[in-house]
């Protein structure tokens, strides 16, 4: 990660998280905090503990970020960013925990008062790791109209072309939906799940070939296994399962509720 696509991100994060940037040079960034990013960033419990109880005025702190020591003037005092560093590294867990689940509304310009019907559709962003002793990783994004039950691939590259809004757009109203979202992940789950069945699995077929050769290895290293060395024993052919055995993890990354107009995905 290059330190200017660091510096877009620091950028990006804080403007996403409702927090002033009042200093954007070359090179670094000052940032006033949020009293919820403040929490989030600066562990600073017992102060806002204390507050809380006191009713006192909240002052969340400033960040100063140098992003590019090179291009940063050499009388600003902040903390060095780079891929590494502990502050980029509570960023992205920081990012990825606030991003879990969203809600976004399609705003359809040049509609004038006309009223907009937008439907829900539920989007999981999901992980798909194949392991064995080896590992793969396949990333899909789903969204599932809650009204029909379309499904639509590729969901996330399609959403990121649309004008969305946190807030309901004027002249718009939504559908209440048929599908609740929790039955629509189930949904989606078995709609994963079924199509993995159709996979060409190849791939696990070697790795048990691979695991009865180590293992025919391993019980003839132990052909005059003494007591003692029983429980040495199984407990290799335990490590050997845990690195050979084929499974596939399917996880959610993100997701959350999109309400679009109706042409909006096909």
């Amino acid at each position: 990660m290059k330190q200017q696509e660091i510096h877009q991100f620091l950028e990006r994060f804080f403007i996403a998280n409702d927090c002033e940037i009042t200093e954007n040079k070359p090179g670094y960034l000052t940032v006033q905090l949020t009293i919820e990013m403040d929490k989030e960033l600066m562990n600073r419990p017992f102060y806002w503990h204390y507050l809380e109880k006191t009713g006192g005025t909240p002052n969340p702190a400033s960040l100063t970020l140098i992003s590019d020591p090179k291009l940063a003037p050499e009388n600003i005092k902040g903390e060095l960013i780079h891929f590494g560093s502990p502050r980029l590294h509570q960023l992205f867990a920081s990012a990825k925990n606030l991003s879990k689940y969203i809600r976004l509304y399609e705003n359809k310009t040049g509609q004038g008062q006309q009223q907009t019907a937008l439907k829900p559709w539920l989007a999981l962003n999901v992980k798909i790791s194949y392991q064995c002793d080896r590992k793969r990783d396949m990333f899909q994004s789903i969204g599932l109209q809650l009204i029909n039950g379309s499904i639509a691939t590729d969901f996330q590259s399609k959403i990121e072309q649309m004008n969305l809004s946190p807030k309901i757009p004027d002249y718009a109203f939504t559908l209440s939906p048929l599908i609740m979202p929790k039955s629509g992940i189930s949904r989606i789950e078995n709609m994963i799940k079924q199509s993995l069945l159709t996979e060409d699995h190849t791939w696990a077929e070697k790795a048990r070939e691979r695991w009865k050769k180590d293992l025919e290895l391993l019980e003839h290293f132990y052909e005059d296994l003494e007591e003692e060395e029983e429980e040495t024993l199984e407990t290799e052919k335990l490590a050997l399962q845990e690195q050979y055995e084929p499974i596939i993890n399917i996880s959610i990354i993100n997701g959350g509720l999109f309400y679009l107009a109706s042409e909006a995905v096909s």
